[in-house]
């Protein structure tokens, strides 16, 4: 990465050098032909657009980019909902997918476990979908760190190299790399807040599957997975009814909605 930015830094004072040399040889040089005045003028002109559009574009587009990095560890590919996130177009930049990732998905589908094969072989599957789709926004890094043996740790390794931001849904890696000072970008957390706000008083039908902590509570679930407990709703497990949401409560696995039952009528 150093040698990188050193070529960079070493190219972009190119053309500047250039403009320099050719100046001081027309001055001390004496010559007074404006014809080749032009020509050297146009000259460097070339080679400056050239070196700007297509060497400084193409070439180091890569490292031009590196604030716009995003890194997905194993427990985003298996996931599997970063795919649709991806297709989306939300995230921008590109997408860096480590070898030592590739490497860990590839020993997981090829484990004699089969729950561990199973997710393996999922994370496998979501990952050439994330290709097919993407691209060449999709960069798989051969860069590994021997020394280290957490693929965590060498995440938060790359992403400091890279001055990248992790994607992941595992807390630990999470914690790992708020500690090191780097941004992550946490697919449960975006779930968590993309779900709809209910403010006390709104309505909702509710299907009551089981009883509450609390007695005569029940409780039933949002098609997104928020748990909804109604008051005095313990009596109408089985039964799906209108309730009334009378709080919200945020915790760190989700939000919970308390309600109440609006009426006693049933509606199953």
């Amino acid at each position: 990465m150093k040698k990188e930015v050193k070529l960079l830094l070493a190219t972009n004072i190119f053309p500047f050098i250039g403009l320099f040399i050719i100046s001081l040889w027309i001055i001390l040089g004496g010559n007074k032909n404006i014809a080749l005045y032009l020509t050297l003028i146009f000259f460097f002109l070339f080679i400056f657009g050239f070196y700007y559009f297509y060497v400084r574009r193409r070439i180091f587009s890569d490292i031009l980019n590196f604030p716009s990095v995003k890194i997905l560890d194993t427990s985003v590919i298996i996931d599997g909902r970063i795919v649709d996130i991806l297709k989306t177009n939300f995230i921008e930049g590109k997408i860096v997918i480590p070898r030592f990732v590739l490497k860990e998905l590839q020993q997981l589908a090829d484990s004699s476990e089969s729950l561990k094969k199973n997710r393996g072989r999922y994370g496998l599957d979501n990952l050439s979908k994330i290709r097919k789709e993407l691209k060449e926004q999709v960069i798989i890094v051969e860069k590994d760190f021997t020394n280290i043996h957490s693929v965590d740790s060498k995440l938060v390794k790359l992403a400091k190299i890279l001055n990248g931001k992790i994607i992941t849904n595992d807390y630990g890696l999470n914690k790992l790399a708020k500690i090191e000072g780097i941004t992550v970008l946490n697919i449960n957390e975006l779930a968590n807040a993309l779900k709809p706000i209910y403010l006390p008083g709104e309505e909702l039908q509710i299907s009551i599957l089981k009883e509450g902590k609390e007695v005569g509570q029940g409780v039933g679930y949002l098609e997104d997975g928020t748990m909804v407990v109604v008051e005095n709703g313990r009596k109408y497990i089985g039964s799906t009814l209108r309730v009334v949401v009378t709080s919200v409560f945020q915790t760190a696995a989700g939000r919970i909605i308390f309600a109440r039952v609006k009426e006693e009528r049933r509606f199953g």
